[in-house]
């Protein structure tokens, strides 16, 4: 089984159970963003893991392996993006990203911020003008190396 059909049989029993990706999160030693990611098929969860989620959401053997399958990250979604709120995202590097790189290189040195040894979480804010949508995005700086 791939890491697409693994995804779609996940989010059946996400829904036929009722769970919210928070009470799935809960059940594990993982953050609930790092949790999705791996359910959504862009990280890899070690057997124990995979395990833990199969019985929770009663999986079969063949989800649970591909669980533990190293994926092909990045091919989850087109791009551009045509899902408006992915596309937004997309937007937002568009838009920010040269101020984003502008700002690490002044800051940090010529390098980039990893998305290997990196973190995210995202909390709603709730705000009288409308509530917010708060993403923090935490990768460990990786200077260019001269050789």
């Amino acid at each position: 089984m791939n890491r697409k059909e693994a995804t779609q049989k996940i989010l059946d029993a996400k829904f036929a159970k009722g769970l919210t990706w928070n009470e799935i999160a809960m059940e594990s030693e993982n953050a609930e963003s790092w949790i999705v990611t791996a359910l959504l098929g862009q990280a890899t969860m070690t057997r124990p893991e995979a395990e833990k989620m199969g019985t929770l959401l009663d999986l079969d053997e063949e989800v649970v392996q591909a669980l533990t399958q190293i994926p092909f990250r990045g091919d989850a979604i087109q791009m551009p993006p045509t899902d408006p709120g992915l596309y937004r995202l997309y937007e937002m590097v568009l838009v920010y990203g040269p101020t984003i790189k502008e700002l690490i290189q002044e800051k940090f040195g010529e390098g980039i911020m990893s998305a290997i040894d990196f973190e995210l979480d995202m909390q709603k804010k709730e705000d009288p003008k409308g509530d917010r949508v708060v993403l923090t995005l935490n990768g460990k700086f990786l200077p260019y190396r001269k050789w």
